[in-house]
């Protein structure tokens, strides 16, 4: 069997587009198995993943741009990276975090987001504020797909993504373990930069469209809002997300 019909090691899947292989090599190298390279390419953005690779003793194959077409399910930009899945953890793992967790918690709870474009971006902006994991319901809401990866730019290899069974019962419990659980809605009173996000926290983002649901908004000790001064009513949730998280930062730090 030749390196380019090899099969996928079991755990693996495959992340294409340069700037995603090229973020995966920086931030987890050693999660990434081989990379594949379409022949004829020649560029300096390919260089510099060459050379990440080669630094780094990854085997690097050249292939057919039909064979990456049949990896992948998008726009490939002529390399692809098989890499260890990200990882997806469960309720247990959560614990133990909060278990081990020397600083004060700071977490991320999507409510229902199902674009993998939008979990990539929050996942990416998650990983830039410093959240220590990202937690979905298990059900309602999208995963860990290669266009996630692709999006998320090397985060959804760096970051825990948490799937909990019942979401309100994982926001009980952080409460029992004195996280200060703080959602976002348009009808809330309090602006996010009038709140207090320097304690252990956890920030809850709504779906798409409907936002938080019933019982999630329940369980959060403090509904905060973002200004909206135009003619539009919300912003997308990764947007949001990235205003609130930094928020926080700014805050934290």
């Amino acid at each position: 069997m030749s390196k380019k019909e090899k099969k996928a090691v079991p755990g693996c899947e495959w992340l294409f587009g340069l700037h995603a292989v090229q973020a995966v090599l920086k931030t987890s190298g050693s999660k990434v198995q081989e990379v594949r390279v379409q022949k004829g390419r020649d560029d300096q953005r390919l260089k510099k993943i060459l050379n990440m690779a080669e630094g780094q003793s990854i085997t690097v194959t050249w292939v057919l741009r039909s064979d990456l077409d049949a990896l992948a399910s998008g726009r490939h930009q002529g390399v692809a990276a098989l890499c260890q899945g990200a990882g997806v953890q469960d309720e247990n793992y959560l614990v133990e975090l909060l278990q081990e967790q020397e600083g004060s918690p700071f977490l991320l709870v999507l409510d229902g987001v199902t674009d993998p474009h939008n979990l990539g971006a929050c996942m990416r902006s998650a990983d830039a504020a410093g959240v220590q994991a990202v937690i979905v319901p298990k059900d309602n809401s999208v995963g860990i797909t290669p266009t996630v990866q692709k999006v998320a730019c090397g985060a959804a290899e760096n970051i825990p993504l948490v799937v909990v069974t019942n979401l309100s019962r994982t926001l009980k419990q952080l409460q029992d373990q004195g996280v200060w659980i703080i959602g976002t809605a348009g009808e809330a009173e309090q602006l996010v930069y009038e709140a207090d996000l320097t304690g252990p926290m956890a920030l809850v983002m709504g779906a798409e469209e409907k936002g938080l649901r019933r019982l999630t908004r329940e369980n959060c000790d403090l509904l905060v809002k973002l200004p909206m001064v135009g003619i539009v009513s919300s912003l997308n949730v990764s947007v949001a997300t990235g205003v609130c998280l930094f928020e926080a930062v700014r805050q934290r730090s």
